[in-house]
């Protein structure tokens, strides 16, 4: 029997960490994703799995306990929004090179600075291209619903493991505070200690006898070394973005023009397409899943068929770079956006596609 709930996608967040097996959850309180630790705090999966929820003293203490719990080989997790996410950036680019899995939500808020704790998207570019210092690449999952909110939670683990490097949940505070039904998938146990050394040959697990020690470090001072390390991160990225690159195309068989849009833009998006195709105006939406890797492959695609695109953003144009990147010039490629914690309206994306595209 499906587990069918209607929870705030921040709260199906915290449902699903539990449900995934997490280990520990490493947070601090910052609006508009609060609910995230107040319902681990409240639920107390201590009892249920015994996994750990702890406030941390800051964003910078938290996002260093999730290293040190990854290092341990353990699912590990912290949640944050925007300038939060932002004292993160040491120790996420720590993790990435130190090869380790781990999940973070950033919630994203209007910026830059303190802006404001409405709903934005204006920290694609910092998701997408690194954030922090050095060479390294996040693979970065975009929801544009609770469901998805709940589901992104193991398939984060999964890819974090799978590729021994950082999954990032890019929401926004319209699906971090929206509520939905969602349907829960059932508990995952944790992984036993046998299972960890078993499963993980790289994780610290203490004294043994049975295999060499590992240590897990981000420092290299030797420039040789540290370039062949930085090869091979790149190589797995290439791996990355040729197995992993996920979207959602809707009504782009017959489209004339498309709309690239993610997360809570792209549900605004759907209503937009209907508008404009009421008015006979083929268009369709492709909706990213991966921010990171970028589907790349089928926007470029759609170039060799359609008139044009339209970057839909709630900043003032980021994503649309990487649409103009794809596109390769072959067609025009248009951008509307508003920032500051301000929500389109549907019929302000239908302006924007009359005046600018058609």
């Amino acid at each position: 029997m499906e587990d069918l709930r209607l929870m705030k996608g921040n709260e199906a967040f915290a449902e699903a960490a539990i449900r995934a097996g997490c280990d520990g959850y490493f947070g601090y309180p910052i609006t508009p994703q609060s609910e995230v630790m107040e319902y681990l705090m409240k639920e107390r999966p201590e009892n249920r799995t015994g996994m750990v929820v702890l406030q941390a003293e800051s964003e910078v203490s938290s996002i260093n306990m999730v290293y040190a719990g990854a290092g341990c080989g353990k699912k590990v997790m912290t949640s944050t929004s925007s300038p939060g996410y932002s004292l993160m950036q040491e120790g996420i680019s720590y993790i990435a090179a130190a090869e380790l899995p781990c999940v973070v939500l950033n919630v994203v808020r209007g910026g830059p600075g303190l802006g404001t704790i409405q709903p934005s998207q204006s920290d694609y570019f910092q998701a997408t291209k690194g954030g922090g210092h050095g060479d390294y690449r996040l693979i970065v999952l975009a929801p544009s619903s609770v469901q998805e909110m709940a589901d992104f939670v193991p398939m984060g683990f999964d890819l974090a493991f799978k590729y021994r490097n950082p999954v990032l949940v890019l929401a926004d505070g319209v699906i971090g505070q929206t509520m939905e039904k969602v349907v829960l998938q059932p508990q995952r146990p944790r992984l036993t200690e046998e299972e960890i050394r078993k499963n993980t040959p790289w994780a610290t697990v203490g004294k043994s006898i049975d295999r060499e020690h590992n240590i897990v470090t981000s420092l290299d001072l030797q420039a040789a070394s540290q370039e062949k390390h930085v090869l091979h991160l790149q190589e797995k990225y290439r791996e990355i973005e040729a197995a992993e690159s996920r979207c959602e195309m809707i009504k782009c068989e017959d489209a004339d023009y498309v709309l690239v849009a993610y997360g809570s833009s792209a549900r605004i998006c759907q209503k937009a397409v209907d508008l404009l195709r009421a008015k006979g105006v083929k268009v369709g939406l492709l909706r990213p899943i991966t921010l990171w890797p970028f589907p790349s492959k089928e926007v470029k695609e759609l170039a060799t068929r359609v008139k044009g695109f339209m970057s839909v953003e709630m900043s003032l144009g980021q994503m649309v770079e990487d649409v103009k990147l794809a596109v390769e010039g072959k067609v025009k490629v248009e951008f509307f956006g508003r920032c500051g914690g301000i929500v389109p309206a549907p019929e302000e994306v239908v302006h924007a596609v009359e005046t600018k595209l058609l």
